[in-house]
C-alpha cells in the first residue's frame, strides 16, 4: 500500500534551488543566439535550408500562425544568413509599349534586392506576385513580395495559401523554376503588354499549426515528403541551472524586444510558478511568446522605473484571476446555496464527490468543480448501466472507463458466474455531455460503496483514472480540480477533515495557489497521493479492499453477493412448484 500524503511543498515547484540565477541581472541584445539556446532543432534546420548545397527549397515549420512567431523566425534567418547584402535581382525599363529587363547594377534598380527575409501572413495575389499598372497610357511594374524576398527568404503563413490553392500553385512554380513569369489574374482581360520573364532565387518558410500543415500534406503529398521540417517547440525541459538560465535569458530577450519591464529577481518565483501552471509540468517552462509578453505587459501600470517585482506580479495575477472570475463564483455559488448538491460533510453509501474542470467556449479560464456522482445497486443480472451513456450524455471515452472498471472489478471479485447484482452510475444534477475517464477511480469507488453497503466519506473528493488491474493513471487539469473543491470546502469553512486525492504521477504536475498550500501547511486541508485504488479506498471508506484478520470490503461484497445467490435459489422455480416441492418433502 503506497499513500502519500503531500506537504506543502510539494505543491509548488522547487524555485528557491534557482535563488541564485534569478538574482543575477539578464540583459540581451540583437546579437544574442537565443535561437541556437532554445529552439536548436529549428536552428538546425534553418542552417540546412541556407545552405549553397541546397536540400530543397521549402521549408515547413511547425508554429502559431502570429507575427510574433514570424518576426522571431525572420530573426533567426538573417542571423544565420551566409550571402547577406548579396545584390540579386533587376531593372524593368518601360519604354511606351517596350518593356525589357536588365540585370541589377545597383540597389536603386526597381526590381533589385539584397538577400532580403520577408515574412507575411495574409496575402493576395497583387501583393505577393506585384502586378502591372496602366494609368494614362503609362505602363508601371509593382514589386511583390516574391520579388522583395528575391536571393533570401520568404516565411509566410500556410493560411492564405491554403484558402487560396491559385496562390500556391503559381508560387509553388515559380520557385521550382526559379522564374517569374507575368501573367494577368483575369483570363477575360489579358495583360496589355508583353513584359519578359526575370530570374527568381527563393527559399520559402511555410509556417502552419499542425492541422494547417496536415492539410498542406494533403495537398502536396511528394513536396511535403521532400521539404525540410521543424518546429518551434512550445517548451523547455528544466534539466539543470543552465536550461534555467537560458529560460531566464529567453524571457528578458522577449521583455527587451516589446519593450516591457524587466523582473526583480523577487518575481522570477512567481512568474515561474505562474509558468507551471500553464504548462501543466513542474520541469517544463513555456517558450511561448504571446503567454510570456501577456505577462509582463499587463503589470505595466503597476511597475515603476522598468521593474517589475514580485508583489506587483503577484497583485497582476490576483487582479487577472478576480476579473476573469465571475463564471466560476457563479458556480461555486449554486452549490453554497444547495442548488447543486454537494456534500463536504458526513458519509453516504454509493455517493462521492469527483473533480471537474470546465471550460467554456468564450470564457479565457478553466475552472474547477466538484461533481457528484452516485451508485445504486440491486438484485439483477450484473448488468452495469451508465445512465450518461443511456441517456446519450456520455462520451466515448467515459464509456470507455466504465468498462474498464467493471473489468477490473469482476477480476478481483474471482466470479465464475456473472454478478447476481445491476448497478446503476451517474453524475447527478449534469445536464451536458460527459466524456473523459478522469472520474473513473471515483465511480469505482462509489461502486464499491454501494456493492459493499459501506459509506464513502464525503470531505474527500477524488480524481484519477483506473486501469484494468486497478492503478491509478494521471489526469488533467490537477491544480483546478483540487482549487474548486477547496474553495466550497474554504467558503463552508475547514474542519481539517477535507482534502482531495490525486494520482502520485500527478504530483509533479502540481502549482497550487499560496492559500491552499497554507491550508496545508496548517493541516486544515490534505491532499494524498495513491497509485492504486486499494490505496484510496481506506481513506475513503475506513476499510482496506483485502487483507487478513479484518473485516474487508471484498469480504463484505463476497457476503452479499453469496446471500443474494442463496435466495436466487430459494425462488428459482415458479411458486407453485415450489410449494409442491415443500408438500413432497413432508
Amino acid at each position: 500500500m503506497t499513500i502519500t500524503k503531500l506537504a506543502w511543498r510539494d505543491l509548488v515547484p522547487d524555485t528557491d534551488r534557482f535563488q541564485e540565477i534569478f538574482a543575477q541581472p539578464y540583459v540581451t541584445d540583437e546579437n544574442d543566439d537565443l535561437l541556437s539556446e532554445t529552439q536548436p532543432r529549428l536552428r538546425f534546420a534553418l542552417e540546412q535550408l541556407l545552405q549553397p548545397a541546397v536540400i530543397s527549397p521549402f521549408m515547413l515549420t511547425k508554429a502559431p500562425e502570429e507575427p510574433e512567431y514570424l518576426s522571431l523566425l525572420s530573426d533567426a534567418v538573417r542571423a544565420l544568413q551566409h550571402d547577406a547584402g548579396r545584390l540579386t535581382g533587376g531593372r524593368y525599363d518601360v519604354s511606351g509599349s517596350t518593356i525589357r529587363y536588365h540585370q541589377a547594377t545597383g540597389s536603386e534598380d526597381n526590381f533589385a534586392t539584397r538577400s532580403q527575409v520577408v515574412t507575411a501572413d495574409w496575402v493576395e495575389a497583387e501583393q505577393l506576385f506585384g502586378c502591372l499598372r496602366q494609368f494614362n497610357g503609362t505602363i508601371t511594374l509593382q514589386p511583390g513580395l516574391v520579388h522583395q524576398a528575391n536571393g533570401g527568404v520568404l516565411i509566410i503563413s500556410l493560411r492564405p495559401l491554403l484558402a487560396q490553392p491559385l496562390l500556391w500553385m503559381r508560387l509553388k512554380a515559380i520557385v521550382s523554376h526559379r522564374r517569374f513569369d507575368w501573367v494577368a489574374y483575369d483570363e477575360s482581360r489579358p495583360l496589355p503588354v508583353s513584359v519578359p520573364s526575370m530570374p527568381l532565387d527563393l527559399k520559402v518558410m511555410l509556417v502552419g499549426d499542425r492541422e494547417s500543415l496536415a492539410d498542406f500534406q494533403e495537398m502536396e503529398p511528394e513536396l511535403a515528403a521532400l521539404a525540410i521540417y521543424s518546429e518551434f517547440e512550445d517548451d523547455l525541459q528544466i534539466v539543470d541551472s543552465q536550461s534555467a538560465v537560458r529560460w531566464c535569458r529567453w524571457v528578458s530577450h522577449i521583455a527587451r524586444s516589446h519593450q516591457l519591464p524587466r523582473l526583480a529577481p523577487d518575481a522570477w518565483p512567481v512568474l515561474m510558478r505562474e509558468a507551471i501552471r500553464y504548462t501543466g509540468e513542474q520541469e517544463t517552462l513555456p517558450l511561448n511568446p504571446l503567454w510570456i509578453a501577456l505577462q509582463l505587459r499587463e503589470t505595466v501600470p503597476l511597475c515603476e522605473d522598468g521593474i517589475c517585482t514580485g508583489e506587483q506580479l503577484s497583485l497582476m495575477l490576483e487582479q487577472r484571476a478576480w476579473r476573469e472570475g465571475f463564471l466560476a463564483e457563479r458556480m461555486q455559488d449554486e452549490i453554497l446555496q444547495e442548488q447543486i448538491l454537494i456534500e463536504t460533510e458526513g458519509e453516504q453509501v454509493g455517493q462521492i464527490n469527483a473533480l471537474s474542470v470546465i471550460e467554456f467556449p468564450g470564457h479565457p479560464r478553466a475552472f474547477g468543480e466538484p461533481s457528484r456522482i452516485s451508485c445504486v445497486v440491486h438484485i439483477g443480472d450484473g448488468e452495469f448501466t451508465d445512465i450518461e451513456r443511456k441517456a446519450e450524455l456520455g462520451g466515448n471515452i467515459h464509456a470507455k472507463g466504465m468498462m474498464i472498471m467493471q473489468a477490473f472489478l469482476m477480476s478481483e471479485l474471482q466470479l465464475d458466474q456473472q454478478l447476481p447484482f445491476s448497478a446503476s452510475l451517474t453524475f447527478e444534477q449534469s445536464y451536458s455531455e460527459v466524456d473523459g475517464d478522469s472520474a473513473s477511480m471515483a465511480e469505482l469507488c462509489a461502486l464499491i460503496s454501494a456493492l459493499a453497503d459501506v459509506p464513502l466519506n464525503q470531505s474527500i473528493a477524488v480524481t484519477g483514472s483506473v486501469d484494468q488491474f486497478g492503478r491509478i493513471q494521471p489526469v488533467g487539469g490537477l491544480n483546478e480540480k483540487i482549487e474548486g473543491f477547496f474553495a466550497i470546502c474554504q467558503q463552508r469553512e475547514l474542519t481539517g477533515r477535507q482534502g482531495v486525492i490525486i494520482p502520485a504521477a500527478n504530483v509533479r504536475h502540481l502549482s497550487l495557489h499560496s492559500d491552499l498550500l497554507q491550508a496545508v501547511e496548517e493541516e486544515k486541508f490534505t491532499i494524498w497521493a495513491v497509485e492504486d485504488i486499494t490505496d484510496a479506498l481506506p481513506l475513503l471508506l475506513n476499510q482496506a479492499w483485502d487483507g487478513e484478520g479484518q473485516p474487508t470490503l471484498m469480504q463484505a461484497i463476497q457476503e452479499r453477493i453469496a446471500a443474494a445467490t442463496q435466495q436466487e435459489g430459494r425462488h428459482r422455480f415458479p411458486w407453485p412448484l415450489r410449494w409442491l416441492n415443500g408438500f413432497s418433502a413432508n
